[in-house]
């Protein structure tokens, strides 16, 4: 699946057309909808064009050479055998025949359509995909239950992997990022269902900035925190741009620091030059194998880290991060699936409590507030754009009850005719003991945001 991916960023404006009905109508900027004419061609003259050529041999070739080598051969084909076409339709027949020979069949344009962000095949009559946000169905599908098999043994084939009764549920990244679910009956009663995530675009801070994730002052106070070793967690739902907003504020980390990632699927793309990536390994056939994100995790605090980074924290690794957080390794980053800021301090609570290691809730409270300095809460908003909804320091000790303190929030307001959330983002003072870290650090609090003459005046709340 060598092709160019398509960007995962917080609110891409670009693609948002609809397709056409059948015809060669394109849906997006890539998407083709194929002529039910056609269809029926498309087995018969891959049969007879795999008959003329030796893929193996082929193998030398670019892609790019093999597909013009394929394209030319079949088209002598057609025009030695038949059928007279319409030009539109030659070429779409000619398209279609060599995708499923090289590549994946009606999917290859939709991964060559860099506006979607994922592609849900829901049996063989029903894909979907995702662009700037939106889900919606798009007019391409699967001559047969058998060709959507083979479009999946085919792509889970490149990462050895295999699906079939025995084994009906497959996770796996392919070697170009993409990551892919697949489960198949009888666990699923809509028949083969395949979802393809793609691997998202790194956005850079001012990028997100023109989308409207943040604005300026935000950055601003964002760089302080990084550069000042403050501990983040960054926090929001499904499709919220978590690992966009990670890997933007990743830059920010000096050049001569020695970076390691954990990643369950590799996604960041960190620019620095010391950098080491580490990635879990599921099991192999037999069961055996399997290499978890807290196994990396502690591996990493034998590497002489200067930063961590956890791409997702889901289970019993937490603590091994917490403790990592407070014992020398500040200044590293995390994500946490949350709804809230509140959310994601008591989803860190329970899952540390899911190591092996019997630690009571009380203790793990006192970890978490050690440990995290900043949560930053991310969320997509009803028309598909991702912004951070609210930046927040912890402020409690020990083994006191969560407290959080709110610095920066986005206040929307109600969506407009043009069918978009606007709103703006408030700022408010930083806590005196914040701005004297950031001040023992050589940084300075941004002119929005300034310090509270009292910390007793601030906003506080409570995590229950």
């Amino acid at each position: 699946m060598g092709r160019t991916s398509g960007g995962q960023g917080p609110d891409p404006d670009s693609g948002t057309g609809s397709g056409s009905g059948p015809g060669g109508g394109r849906t997006g900027s890539g998407a083709t909808a194929v002529p039910d004419s056609t269809s029926h061609l498309v087995s018969a003259y891959r049969a007879k064009l795999l008959e003329e050529i030796d893929l193996a041999e082929m193998s030398a070739l670019s892609p790019a050479e093999r597909r013009a080598r394929l394209e030319r051969v079949l088209g002598h084909i057609i025009s030695r055998e038949g059928p007279v076409l319409a030009t539109d339709d030659r070429a779409l027949l000619i398209r279609r025949v060599v995708d499923e020979a090289l590549g994946l069949g009606v999917l290859e344009p939709l991964l060559e359509d860099t506006t979607i962000t994922e592609i849900m095949v829901n049996g063989p009559d029903q894909v979907f995909v995702e662009r700037a946000g939106r889900v919606e169905r798009v007019p391409v599908s699967f001559a047969s239950h058998e060709q959507l098999m083979q479009t999946i043994e085919r792509i889970v084939s490149t990462v050895n992997r295999r699906v079939d009764e025995s084994n009906p549920m497959v996770d796996a990244r392919l070697p170009t990022g993409e990551r892919v679910n697949v489960i198949i009956p009888p666990l699923s009663l809509t028949g083969a269902t395949l979802t393809i995530r793609r691997f998202p675009r790194a956005y850079k801070l001012d990028e997100l900035i023109e989308l409207g994730t943040l604005d300026e002052q935000m950055l601003l106070l964002l760089s302080s925190f990084i550069r000042a070793r403050f501990n983040v967690i960054v926090s929001g739902g499904t499709g919220s741009g978590k690992t966009t907003l990670l890997n933007a504020l990743s830059a920010l980390i000096p050049e001569a620091e020695r970076i390691i990632t954990v990643e369950d699927a590799a996604e960041l793309q960190l620019q620095q030059q010391h950098v080491i990536r580490l990635e879990t390994r599921p099991p192999n056939v037999e069961g055996r194998g399997r290499i978890t994100v807290r196994d990396l995790v502690r591996n990493s605090l034998r590497m002489r880290p200067d930063r961590i980074i956890v791409g997702e924290v889901r289970g019993g690794e937490t603590l091994d991060m917490l403790q990592a957080m407070s014992t020398g390794h500040d200044g590293s980053l995390a994500t946490v699936h949350a709804n809230s800021a509140e959310d994601a301090l008591m989803r860190l609570q329970t899952l540390a409590s899911m190591s092996e290691v019997e630690v009571p809730f009380a203790a793990l409270q006192d970890q978490i507030n050690s440990a995290v300095d900043v949560i930053v809460q991310l969320a997509r908003l009803a028309d598909g754009s991702r912004k951070i909804v609210e930046i927040c320091l912890l402020a409690s000790h020990g083994r006191e009850t969560f407290q959080i303190v709110p610095v920066c929030r986005f206040d929307a307001r109600p969506m407009s005719p043009d069918g978009r959330v606007h709103g703006a983002f408030a700022h408010m003072p930083l806590p005196r003991r914040t701005a004297a870290r950031l001040a023992m650090s050589g940084e300075s609090v941004p002119p929005a945001f300034g310090v509270a003459a009292l910390d007793s005046q601030l906003t506080t709340r409570q995590a229950v």
